[in-house]
């Protein structure tokens, strides 16, 4: 829609991590948007003093050194760990926040729900759009323009001053690989730390499952797709490390000759 710009832009440093809150309509903000930008920056925050590994008073910490029950958390711990479980499930076992070295490690989760949440909040004014941007993986409602929803770039991970490709967010895009951090993905199943893809992207509608099935997809490599395509409203993208694009078939990336050529 003519007129339609970004109303708010926010970076918060929280979760390890920079969060971007962008926020578009055709007018100023008001105080009331104002305010639930806050509220969902603060929601960020408290998702951080709940999960934090790093920090020794945690809740989460506590309960990984057994000086807590589960019972004894709040009650957003036993909320997320919940859908852990859930996600362990769907992706067969490839995310296990019990499996990794250090012990229950929720954080492969937590990142896009905090994120999601935070989203919630915005969706409570009447602007056109959103779209919180957690370390490159986003959610979003709206777009930019009226009818037009967000598009999100995807890393060349061979060369990440390039984009692979163009998508169109369905509300969340989640991606994981290698190229930034290292081998830092651990392969529950070898009990090893191992990469079987060079990225992994995973589309959907709720950012913490996509996050977590992202990483599922990252250490299982394309073999996983199947398990997407068996799932209503989320689809996945490998990027091989010879560059090959797999996706599922309703992967949706914004067709360029160079992605048609390598699907």
């Amino acid at each position: 829609m003519e007129g339609t710009r970004r109303i708010v832009h926010h970076e918060e440093e929280v979760m390890g991590t920079i969060v971007t809150f962008d926020l578009y309509d055709d007018t100023e903000p008001s105080n009331d948007v104002l305010s639930l930008v806050r509220e969902a920056v603060d929601l960020l925050h408290e998702a951080d003093e709940e999960f934090s590994t790093y920090k020794i008073d945690s809740p989460l910490s506590r309960l990984r050194r057994g000086d807590v029950s589960l019972e004894q958390c709040s009650p957003v711990i036993a909320e997320v760990l919940a859908m852990c479980k859930m996600a362990r499930s769907v992706s067969e076992g490839w995310f296990d926040p019990w499996s990794l070295p250090g012990g229950l490690d929720p954080t492969g989760y937590v990142k896009g729900w905090a994120a999601q949440r935070s989203l919630d909040v915005l969706r409570r004014s009447n602007i056109r759009g959103a779209l919180v941007n957690a370390a490159g993986d986003t959610a979003c409602f709206g777009g930019p323009y009226l009818g037009a929803p967000f598009r999100i770039g995807i890393v060349n991970p061979a060369a990440t001053q390039y984009l692979a490709c163009v998508v169109e967010s369905p509300g969340a895009v989640a991606t994981s690989g290698t190229y930034e951090r290292g081998c830092h993905l651990f392969d529950p199943r070898t009990q090893s730390h191992m990469s079987r893809a060079a990225s992994a992207t995973v589309t959907g509608t709720d950012l913490g499952l996509a996050d977590a099935l992202a990483t599922a997809l990252a250490v299982a490599g394309s073999r996983a797709l199947a398990l997407l395509e068996g799932l209503a409203n989320y689809e996945g993208l490998v990027i091989e490390f010879d560059g090959t694009f797999r996706s599922t078939s309703d992967f949706p990336i914004v067709a360029t000759d160079a992605t048609r050529k390598n699907r």
